[in-house]
């Protein structure tokens, strides 16, 4: 997935942690690299996306340092950092001329995100798959644009073009898509997770902290599935990333997944969504200038 998206001129990106055990990380890397490296080789006149590696900067993770050299040795162009501010990783990065975005929830997350150095922050607001906060998006844009005027992605339910504009018109430089992409052919998901994400509405989205300590954004399928009651969930120690007392683990019985799930109809490949979303974007600017009558560009 992340190799076709970067091909169709969007930046591809993967947990660190997906790779598992940690050794196949690096077998990731190597055919990333390669595969694009080919691939511009053959089409000089391409553009290509960079691809970014997702790091959880967090306590419980003890592979961050080995993943964090590994992008190094690889010259990783961007690393997503969350759940803690990346002291760590931003040297290493910048150590090659790679860049750190990082995520955050709320505007205190965000201040200290950038005094550790980051080249961008991701505002991850209300409606976001996984790991996600509640703001909105027109509110927390506005305070962190107060203080900060260097790179903003903006997550929360986009899944379409309209909403790639929208999130530009309220300040941000680029739009963050999880749930959408999970749907789509190449995507290291089951076919059983994709068609969940199909077939859930907004309202099928459940926000709880049970899974990792941490709250986020869940399949209520995937909740019932795992035999739980979606309804009735405890809250979680928030030292652990694990729900181990019923052998249920959150990424792989408990699906993550946004409140844009209720735009997913279908699993295309990356190219054809990549394209559906420049033709949707392009008819949303059309749109707003018939409807206002001037030129937005």
């Amino acid at each position: 997935m992340v190799i076709e998206q970067c091909k169709a001129g969007i930046v591809g990106a993967f947990p660190a942690l997906n790779a598992r055990p940690g050794p196949v990380l690096e077998d990731w890397l190597k055919q990333i690299t390669t595969t694009l490296a080919e691939f511009q080789l053959k089409h000089p006149d391409h553009k290509i996306a960079p691809f970014a590696v997702n790091q959880i900067v967090h306590s419980s993770n003890d592979r961050l340092a080995h993943d964090v050299e590994l992008c190094r040795q690889y010259r990783v162009p961007i690393q997503i950092t969350s759940l803690r501010a990346p002291d760590e990783v931003v040297p290493s990065a910048h150590s090659y001329g790679g860049l750190v975005f990082h995520d955050v929830t709320n505007v205190q997350h965000a201040k200290r995100a950038l005094q550790a150095g980051v080249d961008g922050l991701i505002l991850v607001c209300a409606g976001a798959g996984g790991h996600a906060g509640t703001m909105s998006p027109f509110a927390l844009v506005s305070e962190v644009r107060e203080f900060y005027d260097g790179p903003i992605l903006l997550s929360g339910a986009i899944a379409n073009g309209a909403s790639i504009l929208a999130a530009q018109a309220i300040g941000a430089d680029l739009a963050y898509m999880g749930t959408r992409f999970i749907a789509s052919k190449e995507a290291n998901a089951s076919d059983e997770y994709k068609q969940a994400i199909v077939d859930s509405g907004a309202s099928d989205i459940v926000y709880t902290n049970l899974f990792t300590g941490i709250h986020g954004n869940y399949l209520r399928s995937s909740i019932i599935r795992a035999g739980l009651d979606p309804d009735d969930l405890a809250s979680a120690d928030k030292t652990k990333m694990n729900f181990g007392s019923t052998g249920v683990k959150a990424w792989r019985d408990i699906w993550g997944g946004g409140q844009s799930s209720a735009m997913v109809k279908d699993v295309p490949t990356v190219a054809e969504l990549v394209t559906r979303l420049e033709i949707e974007y392009r008819t949303a600017i059309q749109r707003l200038e018939q409807r206002n009558g001037f030129a937005t560009r």
